[in-house]
Parts: structure tokens; C-alpha cells; sequence
């Protein structure tokens, strides 16, 4: 019989950790060293910035007076998708002597009416006497929204040089200019998405049943443009892998194209397109993507697709994919609230469309959108209803969301904030 103590004496032998379980040790200590603490809800990149209690205050914050506060917050709620901010001031006289909400990645603070004090709102006083600018996805249905909500239409959305946008004024009489602004695209930006299928007419009919989609042909036989959810959204059908092909604006295409093969990926050589410098690549993944640089004369403009709220590139290795995309496009990286997840950075802040980078899923390389939905439960039954799956709505800190296929198996997810 061995003897115990001679065991425990027994050298210490080397062990060859698990492959799958360094690769999550390692994230796990990126996370702690680098970033927030771990939370495994699903795409905080979907969120402007995070939940609402967390939100810094910038430089300049508005504090409105309002006619009646209760009520201004269920407006800006319900017009303008804000999130309350913690639980109202109450004084001894009933009044809200405070409030917060959080619309986007900024701070609206508001109160009752104090004549003591000389805060009167607009429709007291007898008018604005000055406007808000409020920067949304889609002024058209935010304008709606607000006067089906109680707000008055001072003026209709219209199209201008510099976006889209019309004017509004709350119960309280504040002036809001809803608008969405159209800008120069900066490097890294998407400036183009197409959704590759096998069966584009077989993803017409999905998507046109899950979110209203119509479509168009488009230069090639089997490609097809997205006709009202923003003007660079297309399908491709033809194609074995179902993906979000991406396409970046660069300074320089042909710059780029080295850079890219140097980094291991592959790159065709560039051509030149009526909208532009073009060249198709992958990432040293196999993950497919496209660089641009616009053509020469005044800067070109990048229309963010309303429809997509996320993208975020699901990959085998989220460190070798940070590798390759730092040094193609300088994207940097801020850590995300899933395991090995990374939010984009670039110079000009993060990219439009928000991305993110998801890594160690096990499963191959592919650009999974985010679609803005407004009511989730309805689009959930619609996915289901149209030959495909989708997991229950789930809270998040951003909304709701459900992961889900499409009836081809292309992964996507909706969500409803």
C-alpha cells in the first residue's frame, strides 16, 4: 500500500491547461484590469451609453420649468424613447422642485414652476424663447410620436442640406428641433451593409413579413436595395454563408489594400465605381468586407441606417480580430458588459453603425445586425410566423431583445429599447 505522506511528497508534475478555459481566463482578467465589472447581459453597445443612472453630465445641461414636471417626463418618455433618471424631488408643497431624464448620451433636467422665483415655463411666460436640438435615428416617427403624446407641430419634417429634421413644442411650450443630421463619413464608419443569403428572393419575403421591408433590384441580378430603412441597406442573395457584408470608408483605398494583406487578410485589387474606390476583402478569419474611399470633389456623406441599431462581429478569436482591425482601420477597443466582448472606438468616437466585437463563440466568423423594432413581442411572433426562431424577449440594460434566424439560418437579433 503507498504511503500517504509519500504522495504528498510526490514531485509537482506541469500541467497543460485547457485550451477553452485559458482563452476565458484570459479575457476574464482583460476584463477586470481594463474594464467594468462582468455582466453577461447581451449588447450594451445598443445602448447611446449604458443604463441611465450611469450617464455623465457634459459641459452644458439643460434644466427646464414645466408646467406640470409628472407630466413632462411621462412626454419625454413617451415622444422621445427618454429613460428616467432615479425618482423625482417631491417639496413639501407637492411640487417637483427636481427631476432627470436621459435622452441619448445626454442629461435633461426639469421642475415645476416656481413664480417666487421667477421659473415660469414657455406657455406661461408666452413663449419659447429658446429651441433644443434633438439628434434621433428617425425625426419622421419621433415627431409623430410627439404629437400623438401631446406636443403641438410647429413645423412639419422636411429634407435640407443638413438632414432631416421638424419642430415641435411640449405641453410646457419648449421648442424642440428633432432632426437627424447627414455627415461627412469618417474613417471606419459603415457606409454600406448588404444582408448575403443563399435565397434573396426567399429573404425578401422574410424580411418584408418581420420588419416591413420592401426592396428594389439592384445593379446585379441576385442584389437587391432595402427601399425604406435607409438608403445603404442591400441583400445579396447567391451566397453559401449568411453574413452582413460591411462596408468602411478609408482615406485612402489602396493604402488600405496593403495594409490589409500585410495583416493576413486577402484583398482584391481596387476599382474604381460611380460612388467611389472600391476593393473586396476578408479579415484573416475569412470574415468578408469591403474598403471605400469616396470620389474626389466635396465630402461624400454617410447616411446611418436607421433600421440597424448594432452590429457586432462574432468571431472565434475576439483578440486576433482586435489585432486585425486596429491595425487595418486604428478601430480601438472599450470592453463591452459580455464575456470577451469589445466595443469600437475610433479617432472621430465610436463607428456608425454602433459595432461591437464578440469573441470565443465557438462557431464561425460572421457580422450579426441589430434591428430597432417598436413593438418586440409582435416582431418575436412575425419571426416565428415566417419560418424562423427566436428566443423569448429578454430585459436588458438597454431594452428588450431576442435573439433570433431567419428562416435561411441567419443570425440577427431585435430589440426594442
Amino acid at each position: 500500500m503507498t504511503d500517504a505522506f509519500d504522495t504528498l511528497h510526490a514531485p509537482n508534475a506541469a500541467a497543460v491547461p485547457d485550451p477553452e478555459f485559458a482563452r476565458d481566463l484570459r479575457a476574464r482578467l482583460e476584463r477586470a484590469l481594463l474594464g467594468p465589472p462582468e455582466d453577461t447581459a447581451v449588447a450594451e453597445a445598443t445602448s447611446p451609453a449604458g443604463p441611465a443612472t450611469e450617464l455623465p453630465l457634459h459641459t452644458v445641461t439643460p434644466y427646464l420649468a414645466t408646467a406640470d414636471a409628472r407630466a413632462a417626463v411621462e412626454f419625454y418618455v413617451a415622444a422621445f424613447g427618454a429613460a428616467r433618471r432615479g425618482e423625482p424631488l417631491v417639496m413639501p408643497d407637492g411640487r417637483i422642485g427636481h427631476a432627470e431624464v436621459a435622452l441619448g448620451d445626454s442629461v435633461l433636467m426639469l421642475a415645476d414652476e416656481y413664480p417666487e422665483l421667477g421659473l415660469l415655463a414657455p406657455a406661461t411666460r408666452g413663449g419659447s424663447t429658446q429651441s433644443l436640438r434633438l439628434e434621433v435615428a428617425d425625426p419622421d416617427e419621433v415627431v409623430e410620436r410627439a404629437v400623438v403624446a401631446g406636443g403641438v407641430l410647429e413645423h412639419p419634417v422636411t429634407d435640407s442640406p443638413h438632414g432631416r429634421g421638424g419642430v415641435v413644442r411640449d405641453p410646457s411650450g419648449h421648442r424642440w428641433v428633432v432632426t437627424r443630421e447627414i455627415t461627412a463619413a469618417r474613417a471606419g464608419d459603415i457606409v454600406y451593409a448588404s444582408l448575403w443569403t443563399a435565397d434573396v428572393e426567399r429573404a425578401e419575403r422574410f424580411y418584408a413579413a418581420v420588419l416591413g421591408w420592401t426592396t428594389v433590384a439592384g445593379p446585379a441580378p441576385q442584389d437587391r436595395q432595402v427601399a425604406n430603412a435607409g438608403t445603404r441597406l442591400g441583400m445579396s442573395g447567391g451566397h453559401a454563408r449568411s453574413t452582413v457584408m460591411v462596408c468602411f470608408a478609408v482615406p485612402d483605398v489602396d493604402a488600405a489594400v496593403a495594409v490589409v494583406r500585410a495583416a493576413g487578410g486577402t484583398a482584391s485589387d481596387p476599382s474604381d465605381e460611380p460612388h467611389g474606390r472600391v476593393a473586396d476583402c476578408a479579415d484573416d478569419m475569412g470574415l468578408p468586407f469591403a474598403l471605400w474611399t469616396g470620389p474626389p470633389g466635396p465630402a461624400p456623406t454617410a447616411q446611418v441606417d436607421e433600421a440597424i441599431a448594432h452590429l457586432v462581429l462574432r468571431v472565434p478569436d475576439a483578440g486576433r480580430a482586435r489585432a486585425f482591425y486596429s491595425t487595418v482601420l486604428g478601430w480601438g477597443f472599450a470592453p463591452a458588459r459580455v464575456l470577451d466582448g469589445w466595443n469600437v472606438r475610433t479617432a472621430a468616437g465610436e463607428p456608425r453603425p454602433r459595432t461591437s466585437i464578440w469573441g470565443g463563440r465557438g462557431e464561425r466568423a460572421a457580422v450579426v445586425p441589430a434591428y430597432a423594432v417598436p413593438d418586440l413581442a409582435a416582431a418575436v411572433l412575425a419571426v416565428r410566423a415566417a419560418g424562423g426562431t427566436s428566443t423569448e424577449p429578454e430585459r436588458r440594460r438597454f431594452g428588450t431583445a431576442a435573439e433570433c434566424t431567419d428562416d435561411q439560418g441567419g443570425r440577427f437579433q431585435l430589440v426594442q429599447r
